[in-house]
């Protein structure tokens, strides 16, 4: 079957219409629509591109996953079903098992941009990264904005308030949220909406974005802002051979590109931060927190599974250990991120 995926979506892409002379067209594949905000910043990458390259360099999206799927992306890249994509390597089928597991690794950085140095970090130490990512070119890493908790009909007020809720989490928090009294489930974030109005769960851990982006503000009473961490990852690719294809005047251009696209990712997240959390309080959705110290304890668990999580890569013959040492020894302080002692 994942033969058959791959054979159809290279048959596709190759009735594409041929560029004009001295005109390189690279096609760029999306699960997200246009109007998506990670497609936003997308399009600032485009016409980043198509001006600095004086129109040299023309980039032919394909929106909404007409080529590129969420968890096979990787690979559909590899055998150039698009030119350049965005990928998920968390939700990947497998062998991004280092990948997956160091976006556990990020307390302490908490913005966009802090959670891309440690990331570096992170890849720079360790040839792993490169390993997993063999046979693509990296051309931009995301962050995002931290998680809190979304519910329902029941409030949270403190980490006691936790015990007894059924909770859609992502997997590196399922362990946390047990040993908080806690039901974890996981389940793909398409399904959460429905699951919440139908009292299936009570609740999810999720950004503010989600009020607007997902929804949720029409089913959710409720937000705790407790800070959940969250890693960066690359998230946007190009098949190697097509990077190897292109001329070095055009790699260069797509190297510029890169902190451009990333500061683009950046900006669009925080504005659909500002959109969600708006649409929270139209909807009269109340928002609380927890103390200090409740953060601390918070923080603490995570870190402990977290470090559990990387010893457990042992088992895949990989040192987990080693990159969690780097990235909590690149955390100087909140956002403070430097790379074995230089920022």
């Amino acid at each position: 079957m994942k033969r058959l995926v791959l054979a159809l979506a290279m048959l596709i892409s190759a009735c594409a219409r041929p560029a004009s002379p001295g005109v390189t067209e690279l096609t760029y594949a999306t699960p997200y629509s246009p109007n998506h905000p990670f497609s936003k910043a997308d399009q600032a990458w485009m016409a980043f591109v198509e001006k600095r390259s004086h129109g040299r360099i023309r980039i032919r999206p394909s929106w909404s996953g007409a080529l590129l799927s969420s968890d096979m992306s990787m690979e559909e890249l590899r055998h150039g079903v698009a030119d350049v994509g965005l990928i998920t390597p968390i939700y990947a089928r497998g062998g991004t098992h280092l990948l997956r597991i160091q976006t556990g690794f990020y307390s302490g950085a908490d913005s966009v941009e802090s959670q891309v140095a440690l990331y570096r970090c992170i890849a720079a130490a360790e040839p792993e990264i490169g390993r997993e990512l063999q046979g693509l070119k990296v051309l931009a890493v995301q962050g995002g904005s931290l998680a809190g908790i979304v519910t329902t009909n029941r409030q949270v007020r403190s980490l006691a308030d936790l015990r007894g809720l059924r909770l859609r989490a992502p997997t590196e928090l399922l362990t946390v949220l047990e040993s908080l009294g806690a039901d974890p489930v996981n389940m793909p974030m398409a399904d959460v909406y429905s699951s919440m109005a139908k009292g299936v769960i009570d609740g999810v851990i999720a950004p503010g974005d989600t009020f607007k982006a997902l929804h949720f503000a029409e089913v959710a009473r409720y937000y705790n802002t407790l800070a959940v961490p969250r890693g960066a990852y690359p998230a946007r690719a190009m098949g190697a051979a097509r990077w190897n294809s292109l001329t070095d005047e055009e790699r260069a251009i797509l190297t510029e590109a890169q902190p451009v696209w990333e500061a683009a990712l950046a900006r669009e997240i925080r504005v659909a931060l500002d959109k969600g959390m708006e649409e929270a309080r139209a909807r009269h959705v109340v928002i609380s927190g927890v103390s200090p110290s409740e953060q601390a304890r918070f923080d603490a668990l995570y870190l402990r599974d977290s470090e559990a999580n990387a010893r457990a890569l042992a088992r895949f013959g990989l040192d987990g250990m080693r990159a969690f040492r780097t990235a909590r020894a690149a955390v100087r302080g909140r956002d403070r991120i430097e790379c074995g002692g230089k920022s």
